[in-house]
């Protein structure tokens, strides 16, 4: 009788022992395919970044070394030339500029707008508001902000808002641009403002002519008047002398002729002012006593140029107008990144910060900001890339009187190659400076994409 032996079960598979893989076809790469199939799928991709990356790359820094027929050999002073040259050292400084300015300042607006629209009910149609002018070119966009920063406050936005600001806290001239006949009694004493030669004497009226006044500054302005003789004061009226169609007496009140109302007059004694008034309705004026013997003076304030606005677009203001035209561009697309970050950042560990005593504010910089660092860096690395490389924007907004105020290295590198004064060579150089500035940027984000596939 035979005794049947119980078989013990096969040993578990250790986890740590990979399985071995299976065989691959002969002539397979790692993927199952020919590595000839796979060459034939990536030479038209690569035939085509060769075309127009490597190549322009590689004939840019071979022309860099050659003069502006492209002939004669130059060496290093197309680069010599980069930095020493005033216009491309300016436009240096503005690259500068624009790098630590326009990222900094849209990213920050995108993160306020991302956040407070967390909190309203209409924050969809907020972030449709402020991302549409992505939609928008880099032309029109630079065509708009053109008109934003027209110096004539009736066309221009920008100075209309900023003259109606200017005019609420400080009354406009009068009259500007007003002043008297050249042989009457009024004689320019400095400063815009206009005094008599003579002094005035109590009980005897002065008459105080005035010409170039705007129609529109008189229009519905009563007829003027004589003053009358008042013992122990002195009076006198300020009038508009001239006649539609021509005609009149110069220096005496005609039938028609518009009075000057608001005008201030001051007397003035060894260059001091002991009296002062303005203008009735109907040009006539008041001075006490103290204005006898007095010369009477119209001060400056009365004729004035109306106050037009900011020059924008000078050279003081240019680069920093066309950076604000960017920022309204790009802060929209900031905010988008930034909102789909904050989307997904775990909302206990914001209520563990508000359960614990922090306050909104607390809450915001030391859990949602670097919560959101990594986005941020998103947003702050593409947007320096793309500021180096801008363009349309300052050569469309900036006129041409402050285009060199306003110039950057992708300006430059146009101007030079194709402007007035052509020189490919030095062109040439401006485009490999400028790669060698992207270059760090791409790095640095090449790596953070690596470290977030590795997570």
């Amino acid at each position: 009788m035979t005794t049947a032996t119980a078989v013990p079960p096969p040993p578990p598979p250790d986890p740590a022992v990979r399985p071995a893989p299976a065989p691959r076809g002969k002539g397979r790469g790692a993927l199952g395919t020919r590595p000839w199939v796979a060459a034939c799928f990536l030479l038209p991709a690569l035939a085509l970044l060769g075309a127009l990356v490597v190549y322009p790359i590689g004939f840019s820094v071979y022309r860099s070394l050659f003069d502006a027929s492209g002939h004669g050999f130059v060496g290093m002073d197309n680069y010599q030339e980069v930095f020493t040259d005033a216009r491309i050292r300016t436009a240096l400084k503005n690259n500068v500029i624009w790098v630590v300015v326009a990222p900094s300042v849209a990213t920050a607006l995108g993160l306020i707008f991302a956040v407070l629209t967390e909190r309203v009910r209409w924050g969809t149609a907020f972030k449709l508001v402020v991302f549409m002018p992505m939609a928008i070119s880099m032309l029109a966009a630079g065509i708009i902000f053109r008109l934003v920063y027209e110096q004539n406050p009736d066309r221009g936005v920008a100075n209309a808002v900023w003259v109606g600001i200017h005019d609420t806290f400080a009354a406009p001239a009068p009259f500007p641009g007003a002043h008297p006949r050249p042989t009457g009694d009024l004689v320019a004493s400095g400063d815009g403002a206009f005094t008599t030669k003579t002094a005035a004497r109590a009980g005897s009226a002065v008459a105080l002519p005035l010409v170039a006044v705007k129609p529109e500054d008189v229009s519905g302005a009563r007829d003027a008047i004589p003053a009358r003789d008042v013992a122990g004061k002195v009076t006198g009226t300020v009038w508009m002398d001239f006649s539609r169609g021509g005609g009149g007496t110069a220096g005496k009140i005609d039938a028609g002729e518009k009075a000057l109302a608001g005008v201030t007059v001051e007397a003035v004694k060894d260059d001091r002012t002991v009296a002062s008034t303005t203008t009735d309705p109907d040009g006539t004026f008041t001075l006490p006593s103290a204005a006898d013997g007095a010369r009477l003076r119209l001060p400056a304030a009365n004729f004035a140029s109306a106050y037009n606005g900011v020059d924008w677009l000078g050279p003081s203001l240019v680069t920093p107008s066309i950076i604000g035209a960017y920022i309204w561009m790009w802060a929209g697309f900031a905010m988008v990144l930034i909102a789909a970050g904050l989307a997904g950042v775990p909302r206990e560990l914001l209520e563990a910060a508000r359960v614990d005593g922090a306050n909104e504010w607390q809450v915001f910089r030391r859990v949602t900001v670097p919560l959101l660092a990594p986005v941020l860096a998103v947003v702050v690395v593409t947007l320096m890339i793309n500021v180096l490389k801008i363009f349309d924007l300052v050569y469309i907004i900036a006129p041409g009187s402050s285009l060199d105020n306003a110039n950057v290295l992708a300006l430059q590198l146009y101007q030079s190659s194709f402007g007035t004064d052509v020189n490919q060579g030095v062109g040439s150089a401006i485009a490999v400076f400028l790669l060698l500035l992207v270059t760090p940027v791409v790095i640095v984000n090449i790596r953070r994409i690596r470290k977030e596939r590795q997570r």
